[in-house]
Parts: structure tokens; C-alpha cells; sequence
């Protein structure tokens, strides 16, 4: 039985209605709680601590510093930070940039409350969501490019196995279960194909790895 949530959000939205109703929603919700609603990267820059924060939900078309930038800045400072990115850009390279500064799963606004919700717990369980239409079109965007590994991206059968069974949603721990090896193991393995991939999270390297097998 999976212990009660009680998990700190916090929300960078530059749009207020959306900014509150969000809050709302967290704040209406047993198990969740909203610690701060940013409107700028800026504000979010000096408001949220990993100490204090379990997700955050990033919109990416902030004024100011994008919230890509923002990402990237949280995640150098706090890189046990979880972030989602919740937003109406559906733009492949948008995705990936997000991505590969360490965002851990991309959602589009379209997402009912139940969905956001859903993907906030995924997440702080160790999961990376991703819209189903958002995980399509990164595929796609591999396979219209023609990108192919580096010298540097090719991963060993070990990587390969572990990478190809978080892509299908496994945890950490499953992975462990799965390939009868140490949890500890499972994430040295990630942080080498974090390397090789030249990214920051398991939603970075799956997005990389689904595209190579197109």
C-alpha cells in the first residue's frame, strides 16, 4: 500500500487565472498542497527551494527569462528538483530543450485536473510524464530529422536494457527487479547515459532513445 501523498508544489505561470486555478485545484485536493505561485522565471529563480518543494509546474513562454532558462537555472541550484512542463507549445524543439535542461515531463494545458494531478504524483514517485500527443511528435521530430548517435551516445547492452525499460514507465526500483541488480546500480547506469545523451533527466534520455529507434 503506497504511503498517503503529501506533496509541495509549486507553480510558474505567468497568466493569473490560470496561476490561481491551478492553485486552487492543488489546494482542493487532499495529498497536495501548493508552497508558491510564480509569475516570472525571475520570481520563481528566488521563491522556490528544494527544501521546501517536491514538483514544480512550469509554463515555458514566461516574460523575461523563458522557462526553459528557468528550468535549467532550478536545476544547476537543485538537482533533485522535479519539474513538469505545462503548456500549450506543442513545438518539437521547444519539447526537447525543455527536456534536456532537465525537465522531467511535459504536459500540454489541454490536461484535465485529474491528469495534472496524476502526473504530479508519476512524477514525485519517480515517473516522467508526458502527453501521449507530446511523446508522438517527439518521435516524429527524431525520425523527420534523421538524427543518428554520436560516437559518444552509444550506450552498452546493459544501458540499452535499463533505458528501454524506463521508457516503458519502470521505476528505479522496478528496473532493479526486473534486470536482478542493485537500485544504485540502476542509477549509475542513468547518470552514464545522461552523459552519453548529453542531458539531465530519465524524460531527456527516453526522448533521445525513442528517437534512435525509429
Amino acid at each position: 500500500m503506497n504511503p498517503p501523498l503529501n506533496i509541495r508544489v509549486a507553480i510558474v505561470e505567468d497568466t493569473a487565472s490560470v496561476r490561481e486555478g491551478l492553485a486552487a485545484i492543488l489546494n482542493g485536493t487532499p495529498g497536495f498542497q501548493c508552497v508558491c505561485a510564480c509569475g516570472t522565471a525571475e520570481e520563481a529563480l528566488r521563491r522556490i527551494r528544494r527544501d521546501e518543494t517536491d514538483v514544480v509546474l512550469m509554463d515555458i513562454n514566461l516574460p523575461g527569462r523563458s522557462g526553459v532558462e528557468c528550468v535549467q537555472r532550478l536545476k544547476e541550484r537543485d538537482p533533485g528538483l522535479q519539474i513538469v512542463m505545462l503548456t500549450i507549445e506543442a513545438d518539437s524543439q521547444r519539447v526537447f530543450d525543455s527536456l534536456a535542461a532537465g525537465a522531467t515531463g511535459y504536459l500540454v494545458k489541454n490536461v484535465p485536473p485529474a491528469g495534472i494531478l496524476a502526473a504530479i504524483e508519476e512524477v514525485h514517485r519517480g515517473g516522467s510524464p508526458m502527453s501521449s500527443q507530446i511523446a508522438r511528435m517527439l518521435v516524429q521530430s527524431f525520425h523527420r530529422q534523421g538524427r543518428v548517435a554520436r560516437e559518444d551516445e552509444n550506450l552498452t547492452a546493459r544501458e540499452e536494457e535499463i533505458l528501454s525499460l524506463i521508457a516503458r514507465g519502470y521505476r528505479g526500483k522496478e528496473v532493479a527487479q526486473a534486470l536482478g541488480i542493485a537500485t544504485a546500480t540502476v542509477e549509475t547506469h542513468l547518470r552514464n547515459i545522461y552523459d552519453k545523451f548529453h542531458v539531465r533527466s530519465r524524460a531527456g534520455a527516453v526522448a533521445k532513445f525513442l528517437g534512435r529507434q525509429k
